[in-house]
């Protein structure tokens, strides 16, 4: 593959995860009436060994969102009291967000339709695609994450390992 044939794929994939993100946010919204960031914060704080919480930076860290988009997602999430932010029991200036009873009824609640969400919407995948899609997203948000445009390596000079 020329380097040409190379950026064209790659700005066609990139705009298609562009597309299939804003597809999802439009898609939870419409059938579970929350928005993907909220489905990811009551996901992330029902995991076992959150019960007590999770600390405002860890929870950012996690999600991969900053700081004034988490913020405004809780402000909304606390106005439905699904969760609380409360001080941390060690460091007095930091915030634990915790999900509270309601948010963990709310939760429970959205189980089946999260299951026919995913059910639906990898209704043509196997189990071997499902695999190969996370093994490949995690290798891209591995290298997104090290992208460093000052070290730019051309298009043209990458070795193409891995290309099929």
């Amino acid at each position: 593959m020329n380097s040409s044939e190379r950026s064209s794929m790659a700005n066609r994939l990139f705009f298609r995860l562009f597309q299939t993100g804003n597809t999802l946010q439009r898609q939870v919204q419409n059938e579970m009436g929350i928005s993907t960031v909220q489905w990811a914060v009551l996901g992330a704080l029902s995991r076992e060994g959150y019960e007590e919480g999770i600390s405002f930076n860890m929870l950012t860290e996690y999600l991969v969102v900053s700081r004034q988009s988490l913020d405004g997602v809780l402000k909304r999430m606390e106005r439905d009291q699904h969760v609380l932010r409360i001080p941390h029991p060690d460091d007095g200036r930091a915030r634990l967000v915790v999900m509270t009873e309601q948010g963990r009824a709310f939760w429970a609640q959205l189980q089946q339709r999260i299951y026919d969400f995913y059910s639906q919407g990898l209704k043509s995948f196997g189990f071997d695609d499902i695999v190969s899609i996370l093994h490949y997203l995690n290798k891209l948000q591995e290298n997104l994450a090290e992208v460093d445009l000052e070290q730019e390596e051309p298009i043209a000079a990458q070795s193409g390992e891995g290309d099929r």
